[in-house]
């Protein structure tokens, strides 16, 4: 899936489509997902033009990408996540349900989350 620059997420971070933005940093934002799949359901995206999914990550992104996942971290702790537990998802590609070609997390929490690959 290539990047759109028009993508859904490329127009937020240009501010012509508003969000309910909970976190923010030189890097990242994180809004409140329109349509929630759990009580507490927030999308992080990093800024710029990153690749559309984790397929077109190379070893030059580790150090941005590592720091999205500590900013889910901190996200889900100012949420009130950590004690009952939270996920963090990105899904890649269309068969997995990836519908913005822009990478992104989505951190769920706030009640009982189904079992997705097992119970580990």
């Amino acid at each position: 899936m290539p990047y759109d620059p028009d993508n859904v997420f490329a127009r937020i971070l240009r501010g012509e489509i508003p969000s309910d933005r909970v976190y923010e940093d030189a890097e990242f934002i994180a809004f409140r997902d329109i349509a929630p799949a759990a009580p507490v359901h927030v999308v992080l995206i990093p800024r710029g033009e990153p690749p559309a999914s984790v397929a077109g990550l190379t070893t030059e992104d580790v150090g941005w990408a590592g720091r999205m996942l500590v900013a889910a971290g901190e996200i889900a702790r100012r949420a009130g996540l950590e004690d009952g537990g939270y996920r963090v998802v990105f899904n890649c590609g269309r068969d997995a349900g990836q519908l913005v070609p822009h990478i992104h997390a989505h951190i769920l929490g706030g009640g009982a989350l189904g079992a997705v690959a097992g119970n580990d």
